[in-house]
């Protein structure tokens, strides 16, 4: 099984969760671990998802995220694990 991290950064705002949790949902990719935090008004949540059921290439899925992010004002990125393990190993 091929994770993903999914990162979505911006100002807080109603609705973001629900929205980027919708869309994983009605692309069958399943949420293995989350982590969100709000610090003075700035919204931060990374995730690591199971992408293996979706019918969806990984381009494709980040294209529609990065819209989704547009449209409530954040910044959604994706990162298969083995490119964001080797980017962030010291």
């Amino acid at each position: 099984m091929k994770k993903t991290i999914i990162t979505v950064v911006g100002k807080d705002g109603v609705g973001i969760i629900a929205k980027v949790c919708t869309y994983l949902a009605n692309n069958k990719i399943n949420i293995e671990d989350i982590s969100q935090t709000i610090v003075h008004g700035y919204f931060n949540m990374m995730m690591v998802v199971d992408m293996n059921e979706s019918p969806k290439a990984f381009e494709e899925i980040s294209s529609e995220l990065s819209q989704i992010g547009e449209e409530i004002g954040v910044v959604i990125r994706l990162q298969r694990e083995e490119i964001f393990d080797s980017m962030h190993r010291i």
